[in-house]
């Protein structure tokens, strides 16, 4: 019986990343309105609290910046002001619509796009100054294994921040959010977009989400040191923030703090 189960579970695993490259591509034309419509806007200022977090950790001017899992190319974006951009995503959908944003917007930098796994990234040891990813560890079939990829991408001292979505703490607001999440979202994306299922998936993925405090226990045995996670929104959104230290066996130094 448990041998079914280990079995059951390794089908899920390995079907996830395609169930996830065809999900987003379905919705990938209306993907940038449904997330500021849903989000009344508040997500355009999680991404700017990323990247004044991150470039409070920044030592040198136009340091190199990986946005994993860039979707549209809204952190990506966000960040060219700090430093040049490689922006990469399985979602062929996606990087298409980037690609026609970063023609038409105004950047500081250089923003590059490129078509690649977050679990297998097509870049050498310590390449990166800075690696970012919004609303993404989530999606991964193996969260650990995409903590180590981050980890074994940046140079030692090298700036991590992860937005994704978070379960508020207060009972009130927890309670309401759960509502909207699986009651009113998901029928407003399926209208909006046009498909059945992938704002349904939504609610389930966040609710199955690990919450900050084994966040940060993991991104630790990855390798990342001064981990902090700042609550968002009331806990509605995470942004955990770190640095490349030594091999994971090394003890971490942790922090969480409320916005």
């Amino acid at each position: 019986m448990f041998k079914g189960r280990r079995l059951l579970q390794r089908n899920k695993e390995e079907n996830k990343p395609l169930k996830v490259r065809k999900m987003f591509g379905a919705i990938a034309a209306r993907y940038d309105f449904l997330n500021h419509a849903l989000s009344a806007t508040i997500d355009r200022r999680w991404r700017k609290a990323c990247v004044r977090e991150i470039g409070k950790r920044i030592s040198h001017s136009s340091p190199g910046i990986l946005d994993i899992g860039c979707g549209t190319a809204d952190l990506a974006l966000a960040f060219s002001k700090l430093g040049p951009v490689i922006g990469c995503d399985f979602c062929r959908p996606m990087l298409n619509i980037a690609a026609r944003k970063v023609r038409e917007s105004s950047k500081q930098f250089r923003v590059s796009l490129l078509e690649a796994d977050a679990l297998a990234l097509p870049f050498a040891d310590a390449s990166f100054d800075v690696v970012v990813s919004a609303f993404v560890l989530r999606n991964l079939a193996d969260i650990d294994l995409g903590f180590r990829e981050m980890r074994r991408v940046l140079r030692k001292g090298g700036a991590l921040g992860v937005l994704e979505f978070g379960m508020p703490k207060t009972p009130l607001l927890a309670w309401l959010y759960r509502w909207y999440f699986l009651n009113i979202l998901p029928e407003i994306g399926r209208m909006i977009s046009g498909v059945d299922g992938p704002y349904a998936y939504l609610p389930n993925s966040v609710q199955e989400f690990p919450p900050p405090e084994d966040l940060k226990r993991r991104a630790g045995l990855a390798g990342f040191v001064n981990i902090e996670c700042r609550l968002l929104t009331g806990g509605i959104a995470v942004l955990l923030v770190g640095k490349a230290g030594q091999p994971p066996s090394c003890k971490n130094q942790v922090r969480l703090s409320s916005d």
